[in-house]
């Protein structure tokens, strides 16, 4: 099944980030379109954000509240918002878009 799927992992605790809110868009005549929002779970999941076969090619945009994260851990963080932009060329294919964030830095990567 084609999606969009990620996960945050806590590289400061080494630890799956639960409960942070994350935001799917697509860019839409230039402006974004919200499509969904979740949060992750206790596995530092989101497994579906997307209904079953309504991935189509195109440009995306994962917004993660990171502050909300933070401040639930009462932890002064650097970046109260991470927002990561992507293209989805295949519809075909999954997409999993994982976060590893710590309160100071943050990476991403096309995982699988």
């Amino acid at each position: 099944m084609s999606d969009i799927t990620t996960h945050v992992l806590d590289v400061s605790i080494g630890r799956p980030a639960a409960g942070v809110p994350v935001i799917l868009e697509i860019l839409k005549a230039a402006d974004w379109k919200e499509l969904s929002r979740g949060a992750t779970d206790s596995d530092g999941r989101l497994r579906h954000l997307l209904a079953p076969g309504s991935l189509v090619k195109g440009t995306y945009r994962l917004t993660f509240e990171t502050e909300a994260y933070f401040n639930s851990r009462k932890i002064e963080g650097l970046y109260p918002l991470v927002t990561i932009v992507f293209q989805v060329r295949n519809a075909k294919e999954p997409h999993h878009i994982p976060l590893l964030l710590s309160p100071f830095g943050y990476s991403t990567y096309r995982g699988s």
